[in-house]
């Protein structure tokens, strides 16, 4: 009788054991390759406690920002609002969009904003026409982030061409380059296609004499660079790597150096679960177990790199106690301003006494 026992209990444990293998690797979402997440810096920089809240409890998950030349401030908000808050004013509700999918914004050399929403595609939004879209969703499957060059030019990320916004943890554990950097021109209407293979194409910004693009691979802790003019004229390199955290958002300040945003990628101390795949097909197939080591860290980091792709100054709230995951900084007019899609407010940080 007890062997019996013992033999059914042990025919129950093997097929739980081959049921879970089934399920994890032949009913696994992704393919993935290895990958190696640099630790987060272990160095205490606080001086984002002292950021003052814009529109706090007005504002949700507002994920990007940006000034136009009049010197007001947008923010894309994640219940589809675009807002804006105009020199010694009040926060406007200024045009709304049928999506909680938008994502990076930057104000146009012809007037309105030009809007990258995950869903919809990249889109123009103005006084007058409310929004038009540039670029259908079928064309850039998830447009993240732009820049306007002054010849008219607008160059845009889509982060992958796999997955979706609310599948992006799937797109980390692939760890698999599915993003691009694309190229619209607006006066003949053509769509092209810059850099491929990119791991998360995430944040773009060009350079102050816009003879080189930069966009963020948020995987890789990196930012690339791309040479549109002069002797490396259609070369790409390395920027900066081994970056303290993924790379959002990154914006020129007005002195040429650049500002970017990080974001933890895991918690801390699990970040070797990103070197094995059988981890990456455990987590891929049962999405609770994922939700337990994923980027809950109560933290946010601003670098600011300067043009040869050494940092020159952390700011960070290590706890989080005033703002945390921070996805995009802003400098304007010595202030630096933080969206984050953690937050009910933009922060503004006085940079004068930020150090």
């Amino acid at each position: 009788m007890a062997s019996n026992i013992v033999t059914i209990i042990s025919s129950f444990v093997i097929a739980v054991i081959v049921a879970l293998t089934v399920q994890v690797f032949y009913f696994s979402p992704i393919d993935p390759l290895p990958l190696h997440i640099p630790p987060s810096s272990s160095a205490k920089h606080n001086q984002l406690k002292s950021i003052i809240k814009l529109g706090e409890g007005i504002l949700k998950d507002p994920e990007d920002v940006c000034f136009d030349k009049e010197g007001t401030l947008y923010s894309a908000t994640r219940d589809g609002w675009i807002k804006r808050l105009p020199r010694n004013g009040d926060w406007e509700n200024w045009k709304h969009i049928d999506s909680n999918t938008l994502l990076g914004i930057t104000a146009s050399k012809h007037g309105g904003l030009i809007v990258c929403d995950a869903a919809k595609g990249l889109l123009k939004v103005t006084e007058e026409d409310g929004f038009a879209v540039l670029v259908n969703g079928s064309q850039a499957n998830f447009a993240d982030d732009v820049i306007e060059a002054s010849d008219g030019s607008i160059y845009f990320s889509d982060a992958t061409k796999k997955h979706g916004l609310h599948d992006v943890h799937l797109d980390l554990l692939e760890a698999r380059p599915h993003g691009q950097l694309l190229k619209y021109n607006p006066t003949s209407n053509q769509l092209s296609v810059v850099l491929d293979n990119l791991h998360f194409a995430n944040g773009v910004a060009l350079s102050k004499d816009e003879d080189f693009l930069l966009v963020t691979e948020t995987w890789k802790s990196r930012v690339v660079r791309h040479w549109l003019k002069g002797a490396n004229k259609g070369k790409t390199d390395i920027f900066i790597e081994n970056l303290p955290g993924g790379p959002d958002n990154i914006n020129l300040a007005p002195d040429g150096s650049f500002w970017i945003a990080l974001v933890s990628l895991t918690n801390e101390g699990l970040e070797i679960l990103h070197k094995y795949k059988v981890t990456k097909h455990l987590l891929a197939s049962f999405p609770r177990l994922y939700e337990l080591t994923s980027s809950q860290t109560k933290k946010a980091t601003v670098v600011n790199v300067a043009t040869d792709g050494n940092i020159i100054r952390i700011f960070g709230d290590n706890d989080g106690r005033v703002i945390n995951f921070v996805t995009s900084a802003v400098e304007f007019e010595d202030h630096l301003y933080l969206g984050s899609l953690n937050s009910n407010f933009v922060g503004k940080l006085p940079l004068n006494s930020a150090y």
